[in-house]
């Protein structure tokens, strides 16, 4: 059996981190949650433009995660939507997927690209290096 592709890997890495932002904002889950797991995928250099278009280093973004620990209430949902992939080479792919968020009541959606170099030492075998979210739904109200 041959092991999975680069898109799968990438793809398992973007349901697999946003289960892990779930259960790491969500007050009643937070506990049992290892924020190593999130540490260890961010590649060095990781860079993210947010959606309203502020430039974050990776230290910044780790922060930012570290920080917004149990915020968030039980009803708070992310789905990943429409996975596609985009350029690739032999260890590197650029994967487009849409997030659809559910937080205090507020539905927002996101089109975000990311990029992605493999790495034996991460759970899916593969880094985050670049996140570009843009906004298709702000969050409402």
């Amino acid at each position: 059996m041959s092991a999975p592709s680069l898109f799968a890997r990438a793809s398992a890495e973007i349901v697999d981190l946003h289960r892990f932002f779930v259960d790491w904002f969500v007050a009643a889950r937070a506990d049992a949650v290892e924020f190593g797991r999130f540490e260890a995928v961010m590649g060095e250099g990781l860079t993210m433009v947010a959606p309203n278009g502020q430039i974050l280093e990776r230290d910044a973004v780790v922060d930012h995660v570290r920080e917004s620990r149990a915020t968030c209430d039980d009803g708070f949902a992310i789905s990943i939507e429409d996975i596609r992939p985009g350029w690739q080479d032999a260890n590197t792919i650029v994967v487009f997927y849409i997030e659809a968020q559910l937080r205090a009541g507020k539905h927002s959606r996101r089109q975000s690209s990311a990029v992605f170099t493999t790495s034996s030492s991460a759970p899916n075998g593969v880094e985050w290096r670049h996140l570009h979210e843009t906004w298709l739904q702000a969050p409402e109200g």
